[in-house]
């Protein structure tokens, strides 16, 4: 039933569901207990499920956190802050969602990270050129931003390309 109402399972099919699931795609903790508690005839058989995934296994947050945030970084090269947001919008828990962060952007250097996403973006574009336009330095400043890069950094590449990037705000705590 792809639209409305999900359809209200006993704890047997409760079981089956998750199962299918985690099968179907990699899921939260915070993400699988959500569409659990939408499914359970009874609510209250939804800790034992989570419990008994959990026992087995085949759920783990730290895991998941730990390989999204690589996946984000070696695939997406995004920023630490883009794939922190993105774990707690996967509802990972804060301390998990940052040692996992911390523990993937270890060793990368963020100047490079933000090089190789603006030569992405930017693909075949003459960047000096185009960063003479101001609504262009900032909007790449904003993409940046949204990418998850701190605004220091950030500025500081722009730089290389303008010298208007002064003029881009920056806010003091993200350097």
């Amino acid at each position: 039933m792809p639209f409305g109402k999900p359809k209200k399972v006993d704890n047997v099919k409760l079981w089956d569901y998750a199962l299918g699931a985690l099968s179907r795609r990699a899921l939260t903790a915070g993400e699988l207990r959500v569409k659990l508690e939408q499914r359970a005839e009874d609510p209250s058989i939804v800790p034992a499920v989570m419990a008994k995934l959990k026992e087995y296994g085949y759920l783990d947050d730290k895991r998941f956190a730990e390989s999204f945030a690589t996946a984000r970084l070696e695939n997406q090269g995004l920023g630490k802050q883009r794939v922190l947001r993105d774990l707690r919008q996967r509802r990972v828990a804060q301390p998990e969602a940052e040692a996992a962060v911390e523990k993937t952007f270890e060793g990368a250097d963020e100047v490079a990270l933000i090089e190789e996403y603006l030569r992405r973006k930017y693909r075949g574009v003459n960047l000096r050129e185009t960063m003479r336009d101001p609504a262009k330095l900032s909007s790449a400043y904003r993409k940046l931003r949204y990418a998850g890069f701190s605004g220091g950094k950030s500025i500081m590449v722009l730089k290389r390309y303008s010298e208007m990037a002064d003029q881009l705000e920056d806010d003091p705590d993200d350097r």
